[in-house]
C-alpha cells in the first residue's frame, strides 16, 4: 500500500513537472519548434532582401566600374603598342627600300664607270663601295635610332601601365622593380 501511494505521488509530480516545462516553452530546440517557423522565415526573407539590395546597389556596380576601367586601359595600351609596332615595321620597310635603292644606285654608277673609263675601274669600285657603306651605315644608324626610340616608348608605356595597375589594385609601386620587370620582358 505504501508503495502505491509512493508511486502515485511520483506520477503526480512528474505530470506537474511536464506541465511546467510546457508552460515555459522548454520542449526542445527552438529552431525545431513549429510555432516559431513563421518568425524565422520572415527574418530570413528580410535578411536576404537586405543583402541583395546592398550587393546590387553598392558592391557590384563598383566592381563592374573597376573592371570596365581596367579593360579600357588594357585596350588603349594594346592599341598604342600596335601603333608603335606598325611604325617600326614602316621604318624597317623604308630602311630596306633605301638600302635597295642605294645598292641599285651603286650598281648603276659602277656599270657607267666601267663603260666610260676602263683604266679607273678599281678606283670607281672603291668609291662606290665607300658610298654604299656610308649610306648603309647612315641608314642603319637611323633605323637603330628609330628602333631604340620605339623600344623606349614601349618601355615608358609599359612602366606607366604597370604603375597605374598597381595603384588601381591598391599596391605600392616601386619604380626600380617596375623598371626591372619591364626591362626583363622587353629583352626576352
Amino acid at each position: 500500500m505504501a508503495t502505491n501511494t509512493h508511486d502515485a505521488g511520483h506520477g503526480a509530480a512528474d505530470a506537474a513537472h511536464g506541465a511546467a516545462d510546457a508552460a515555459h516553452g522548454s520542449s526542445g530546440m527552438p529552431q525545431l519548434d513549429f510555432s516559431t517557423y513563421g518568425n524565422q522565415i520572415f527574418w530570413l526573407l528580410v535578411t536576404l532582401v537586405v543583402i541583395y539590395l546592398i550587393l546590387s546597389r553598392v558592391a557590384l556596380p563598383r566592381i563592374a566600374a573597376i573592371l570596365n576601367e581596367r579593360q579600357g586601359t588594357i585596350t588603349n595600351d594594346l592599341a598604342a603598342a600596335e601603333d608603335l609596332k606598325a611604325k617600326a615595321q614602316e621604318a624597317e620597310n623604308a630602311y630596306n627600300k633605301a638600302l635597295a635603292d642605294a645598292r641599285a644606285e651603286a650598281q648603276r654608277i659602277a656599270v657607267e664607270t666601267r663603260a666610260e673609263i676602263q683604266a679607273g675601274v678599281d678606283e670607281a669600285i672603291a668609291k662606290a663601295d665607300l658610298e654604299i657603306s656610308a649610306k648603309a651605315a647612315e641608314s642603319e644608324a637611323a633605323i637603330a635610332e628609330i628602333r631604340a626610340s620605339a623600344l623606349d616608348s614601349v618601355k615608358i608605356v609599359a612602366s606607366d601601365t604597370a604603375s597605374a595597375l598597381i595603384a588601381a589594385l591598391g599596391g605600392k609601386d616601386d619604380a626600380k622593380t617596375i623598371a626591372a620587370a619591364v626591362a626583363e620582358r622587353t629583352e626576352g
